[in-house]
């Protein structure tokens, strides 16, 4: 199943997620505002998934610019990347995704804007293909590091839905089952949208991995039972310090799986660090609309005028994390030290 896929008459589709589990469709995006908009209302959603789709939410708005002079024209396509930048704060690929468009299209020598166009499409395409490959390597660095027969607990979505396809969390998974190890996975329900229930689930019976669904309150309980042997989740930042912001609940995890002294991993593209931030203080929250916890598929369930946070995420300290699995392989802490090693910094 495709997240994403470019049609040669220069429109992008999106796996509508919103629909799923019920309902597969794909929304037709010809402009880069039908992708700001599917991204905002997550549509769209996962870190690297989000920076591959504001590649070619970008490209699509250069196609449609009315430049002649390639510094007009580049002054319009920063217009239109800081406009996709805004529509989600959290995730640094979306950022990483439009400033190396921008910085691609800086260097060109150039001046034909046909072909100034053509190397951003050519540099989105690039974004793309680079993360599917990447999510491969990531499998096969993490499913290393699962014996035969674990029983995983993820978080949210993290797999090929929240990417350019097979996955990060989830894709150590596939590699594993891949690989014949006769894992099996518990899902938490990730409250308040559902992305484990509705996305997580329903990639792995999709892919017959054996997987279980419980509510976010029954991790710690599911823990000390002792039929967990391993946390796996994905990341939408990460600071220089192994600081990690994910979906809100990752936390609670974290701190659950020390208590019960099982491994806790991250697995993320380079992408996915901004190793401009010193600590995960300084990752900004995006918080959402309060009706996604007072209202459950349209109805109430909470009394009208009640206060409502509702954090998209949370931040797990680096000391509570056991590895991050990248591409270039397995990170250990110290992370501020080994992650700069890892990404040649």
């Amino acid at each position: 199943m495709d997240t994403m896929r470019w049609l040669e008459e220069g429109c992008l589709e999106l796996l509508d997620q919103t629909k799923l589990p019920l309902k597969v469709t794909y929304l037709k995006c010809r402009d880069y505002l039908d992708v700001a908009a599917a991204i905002r209302r997550l549509a769209v959603r996962g870190a690297p998934a989000i920076g591959a789709a504001a590649a070619y939410g970008l490209t699509l708005g250069a196609m449609k610019l009315e430049a002649q002079k390639k510094d007009d024209f580049i002054t319009g396509v920063e217009k239109i990347a800081r406009e996709l930048t805004a529509t989600r704060p959290t995730a640094v690929n979306l950022r990483w995704a439009v400033e190396r468009l921008l910085d691609r299209l800086r260097s060109i020598k150039f001046d034909d804007i046909s072909a100034l166009r053509t190397a951003l499409l050519d540099e989105a395409n690039l974004i793309y293909q680079e993360d599917l490959a990447n999510n491969r390597k990531i499998g096969e660095y993490g499913q290393a590091l699962l014996p035969a027969g674990s029983r995983i607990l993820t978080h949210c979505n993290a797999g090929a839905l929240a990417t350019a396809g097979y996955g990060t969390a989830l894709g150590v998974i596939r590699a594993a089952h891949e690989a014949g190890k006769n894992i099996s996975v518990y899902a938490g329900e990730t409250r308040p949208l559902l992305q484990g229930a509705r996305l997580t689930t329903w990639e792995m019976l999709r892919d017959h991995i054996p997987v279980t669904l419980i509510t976010d309150s029954m991790a710690g309980y599911l823990m000390s039972t002792g039929k967990v042997d391993a946390v796996i989740v994905g990341a939408d930042r990460i600071a220089a310090n192994g600081d990690v912001a994910n979906k809100i609940g990752t936390y609670s995890l974290a701190v659950l799986a020390k208590a019960h002294d099982l491994p806790f991993y991250v697995a993320a593209p380079l992408s996915t660090a901004d190793p401009g931030l010193a600590s995960g203080k300084k990752i900004p929250i995006e918080e959402r609309d309060p009706t996604e916890v007072t209202h459950l598929n349209g109805q109430a369930v909470a009394p009208e005028g009640v206060k409502v946070w509702n954090p998209a995420f949370d931040i797990t300290p680096g000391r509570l994390i056991t590895a991050i699995i990248t591409e270039r392989g397995v990170v250990y802490p110290p992370y501020l030290d080994n992650l700069k090693k890892v990404m040649n910094l």
